[in-house]
């Protein structure tokens, strides 16, 4: 995975995180998008709402980089 540095990582958008609110899952290439996925399930404190949207937006990036994603829905990861 490439690495963002704490610069680098300070200077991405809101919208350019899978939970902006908690700037938790950077989705910056297809790399990253891989990664927030893994790591989907380990983001505490948020609601079940905020984790609709999140997936909304990992989706979205993930069509971008051209990322496949077997899961229609976030509540099917590691099923």
């Amino acid at each position: 995975m490439s690495k963002l540095d704490q610069e680098d990582r300070g200077e991405l958008g809101g919208r350019q995180f899978a939970f902006p609110k908690q700037r938790k899952e950077p989705l910056e290439d297809a790399s990253h998008v891989r990664n927030a996925i893994a790591r989907f399930s380990q983001v505490k404190d948020v609601t079940d709402a905020e984790r609709d949207e999140a997936w909304k937006r990992i989706r979205a990036a993930a069509k971008k980089f051209d990322v496949e994603v077997g899961e229609s829905d976030w509540r099917e990861i590691g099923k």
